[in-house]
């Protein structure tokens, strides 16, 4: 592996009890699934699972449960963002008290701060941490765009490690790549462009598609690190119907109502979040059978 923070990480659900709580037991299960499927590293509390609607309490114990299950296997990367910079650096700082390796941090978001605005609240993040933080840039959730010029300052920055680009612009990922020193590492936010982005220079993936397909999406990864983009092309063929499903509707409604179906968990959300469509639930159990993952009629 080129980069600690390169491969596949999987951007983790987080199950919940028919009380609403968080489902302890299936959290700690879903990691152990991961690691024994080839996973580089996880990451917690993100857009995947649910953070919008976690508690910072109930952040901090899907993170300790997460670190316990993934010990010295392979390193956690956990997602700490926000629009108030102070509460984001003391929700860090937490997270790394409770055994993060790393800190995931999306740009601002709802209050649209300035390139500059971005820069001195990623600056202000990473003084106030002793380690490694990843920059995560979605516009599409953000309503900010994280662009290469600001990228390359805050690159700059001591302990920054890489950027999570789901930007969905092939030129700006392209020059991402292009500026990225050998200690930065690129990774797509995005399943579908895991493989063009690693292409033109990026070392992986933090994919929601994981969650469903660890080890096949892990064996994409590192077919494309070795520059065997023939064996990773025939692995993304057959896993884009997937890749594309789960997002018929807003991440993670499907991918949660797929691992459902699946048997790894039951199907629950919290408010605004609900149930998939039922006719969406039904191209959901398709795919899934189309791909074998299902061994009972649904």
């Amino acid at each position: 592996m080129k980069h600690r923070w390169s491969g596949c990480g999987t951007a983790l659900v987080t199950p919940f009890t028919e009380a609403g709580s968080i489902d302890e037991e299936a959290v700690s299960r879903l990691a152990k699934r991961q690691i024994e499927n080839g996973i580089h590293f996880l990451v917690p509390c993100g857009t995947t699972g649910e953070s919008p609607t976690l508690s910072n309490s109930e952040k901090l114990r899907v993170v300790d449960l997460v670190v316990q299950e993934a010990s010295d296997k392979i390193p956690v990367l956990a997602g700490a963002g926000g629009y108030d910079t102070k509460s984001v650096v003391a929700l860090a700082q937490d997270m790394v008290r409770a055994g993060a390796d790393g800190i995931l941090s999306v740009a601002p978001y709802y209050n649209k701060p300035s390139p500059e605005g971005i820069y001195q609240h990623f600056s202000t993040v990473v003084e106030n941490l002793d380690c490694p933080v990843m920059v995560y840039n979605v516009p599409s959730r953000t309503g900010v765009n994280i662009d290469p010029k600001t990228l390359r300052r805050i690159a700059s920055l001591p302990n920054v490690v890489g950027i999570k680009e789901a930007s969905g612009n092939l030129g700006q990922i392209s020059q991402i790549c292009s500026d990225a020193s050998e200690t930065f590492s690129v990774l797509s936010g995005d399943d579908e462009y895991t493989l063009p982005m690693m292409a033109v220079g990026g070392l992986g993936v933090i994919s929601v598609v994981s969650n469903e397909a660890p080890s096949e999406m892990s064996a994409l990864v590192n077919a494309a690190l070795k520059d065997d983009f023939k064996t990773a092309l025939s692995i993304h063929k057959r896993l884009l119907p997937l890749m594309q499903v789960n997002f018929v509707e807003s991440n993670p409604i499907p991918v949660k109502a797929a691992l459902a179906e699946m048997g790894l968990l039951t199907a629950r959300y919290r408010l605004p979040l609900i149930a998939p469509e039922e006719h969406n639930r039904q191209r959901i159990v398709d795919v899934l059978k189309s791909l074998g993952f299902l061994d009972h009629d649904s």
